[in-house]
């Protein structure tokens, strides 16, 4: 068992509550960044707000959630798992809590950045606690619980939001979190998760985290129009954003994250993620609307869309158990070709008009099933090249490609639209959706250097 857990040397026994520390983690995560999506009505007319003011409570909580990742990933590294993990889940519970009580909307919009701060670095802990906890003989079961409970949090969101908004108003749906922290907070307690001294940011690691917000706040204000849509304006917001960037990626610490993936050859993979998460997107982006282009109501949509989450959850414990018997790479690789299968398959709809549900969820399921195939053996590919003191930082290069490839797959679903609002090009940009999917998998056939403990 890997040091990192605290546990004596030659203990044989699995710390199953730092798994479900792991497991909630990432639930909670992704729970939290999607339950407002179906509130932002209600909170702009709590707030006699805007359609556009109101969306910032969503962005206030993407881009740290994403721009954060990195620098957490080093921060990480640097100091023991269990005072991190407490600091983050406080910093988390506190600030859902006190969203509940928000008496204006610049002060929910804060709160919303330090829910996503915390979120930052719960990401990044995440496949550390998991691969932490077992033996190198168990690590694809461990990973495969966080690696199956994000996507379950993050639909489960919407789906539990909206009953939420409509009882007891938008302000209830920040309390689920709160309660959620709580159990964590006293499973770390239970487990053996390492102890010691918490290390303090240095001030590279404050300015790559500075430059990262800036620069993605602002792509991210350009592409929700949350800044407007004028030409001029959103010219020099991209220019300052490429300028913030450029500025990040000259930096020693955007070395030593492409160090830590290059040597542990966890580029390539890291790289399907990214690509992986990008079909994903845009498929789902265009699925929700071309079935209600057709006439099918929200409903009827959202719950064509569950086939998606529930196939993944099916396939994430059993890819779990194929990655530790054959090991992570076949498994990663031919989920990713049944998941480019499935959005391949998305391609074959009949002409935009005469979707039905059904046709289109076996497709989904197909493509889920796939996506919980491969999610956890990945990211256990990238984390066994990297050395035990880089753990953090090679899983926050996966979350960060992840979470960029959810970030652009709408927006170029996007280009499926017409000036006049139509969705013309559904199918072409399905199967380009397919094609990224397909060059993931290709990526993946690449192996990986194994380290000394699994040799």
């Amino acid at each position: 068992m890997s040091e990192r857990t605290g546990a004596p040397p030659g203990t044989t026994h699995d710390d199953r509550a730092a798994v479900a520390v792991a497991g909630l983690l990432a639930f909670v995560a992704m729970f939290d960044m999607n339950v407002v999506n179906v509130a932002l009505p209600a909170i702009g007319d709590g707030f006699a707000a805007g359609p556009s003011s109101a969306q910032w409570v969503v962005l206030a909580y993407a881009v740290p959630a994403v721009a954060l990742l990195l620098p957490a990933g080093r921060w990480t590294d640097r100091g023991a798992v269990r005072p991190v993990t407490l600091v983050a889940l406080t910093v988390f519970g506190l600030a859902n809590a006190a969203a509940v009580l928000a008496p204006t909307l610049p002060v929910l919009v804060a709160l919303r950045f330090v829910q996503g701060a915390g979120a930052a670095v719960l990401m990044v802990l995440m496949p550390v606690l998991a691969v932490a906890a077992v033996g190198p003989q168990r690590r694809g079961r461990a990973m495969a619980v966080p690696a199956t409970a994000g996507p379950v949090g993050g639909v489960l969101g919407p789906a539990l939001g909206g009953p939420l908004v409509e009882t007891a108003g938008w302000r209830v749906v920040f309390v689920p979190a709160v309660v959620l922290v709580v159990v964590a907070m006293l499973l770390v307690g239970r487990s053996r998760i390492a102890g010691g001294r918490i290390a303090r940011p240095d001030r590279p690691g404050v300015v790559d985290a500075g430059l990262l917000v800036v620069g993605l706040g602002l792509v991210g204000a350009v592409t929700t129009g949350a800044a407007g849509r004028g030409a001029l304006p959103v010219a020099v917001l991209l220019v300052l954003s490429g300028a913030a960037l450029g500025a990040w990626a000259w930096r020693p610490g955007a070395r030593t994250v492409a160090a830590v993936l290059w040597a542990g050859r966890g580029v390539a993979p890291a790289t399907a993620v990214g690509l992986l998460a990008v079909a994903f997107a845009a498929a789902s982006y265009l699925v929700a609307v071309g079935l209600q282009h057709c006439g099918t109501g929200p409903a009827v949509t959202g719950l064509t869309l569950l086939a998606f989450p529930l196939l993944m959850a099916v396939a994430g414990p059993v890819a779990g158990r194929l990655a530790d018997r054959l090991g992570p790479r076949p498994v990663a690789v031919a989920g990713a070709a049944l998941a480019a299968a499935g959005f391949g398959l998305l391609a074959t709809l009949p002409a935009l008009g005469s979707w039905e549900p059904a046709d289109v969820a076996w497709r989904l399921a197909v493509a889920g099933l796939g996506t919980g195939l491969y999610g956890g053996p990945t990211q256990l590919m990238v984390l066994a090249g990297a050395g035990r003191d880089r753990t953090a930082t090679a899983g926050a290069g996966v979350q960060c490609a992840r979470a960029l490839g959810f970030a652009i797959g709408p927006a170029a679903a996007a280009l499926a639209w017409s000036d006049d609002g139509a969705l013309l090009h559904a199918r072409p940009a399905l199967v380009l959706a397919a094609v990224a999917a397909a060059i993931g998998a290709l990526l993946l056939i690449r192996p990986t250097r194994p380290t000394t403990e699994e040799n």
